[in-house]
């Protein structure tokens, strides 16, 4: 299954993703996100985790706005595109 990187505050998003079978690791620091195939962020920060130089391989979804569900459907279309 695919490697979700989620950030910290975003418990519900975290929780959705592992009860769908997303192996999820939190993201607490730049090194957390390498290796995950999308990241999940909240968008409160621009520039979360000083990640501004940094660039992942997976994509980065922003939960900005959304709710856990529509942020696990997003994720759920990335990952079946990636396919």
């Amino acid at each position: 299954m695919a490697k979700i990187g989620v950030e910290g505050s975003l418990t519900d998003v975290r929780d959705e993703l592992q009860a769908k079978g997303y192996d999820v690791v939190d993201m607490r620091s730049e090194d957390d996100a390498k290796g995950c195939d999308c990241c999940v962020i909240s968008g409160q920060d621009q520039n979360m985790l000083g990640m501004q130089g940094t660039s992942i391989q997976g994509s980065v979804i922003n939960a900005s706005g959304r709710t856990a569900e529509e942020v696990c459907q997003q994720v759920d279309h990335t990952m079946q595109n990636m396919q």
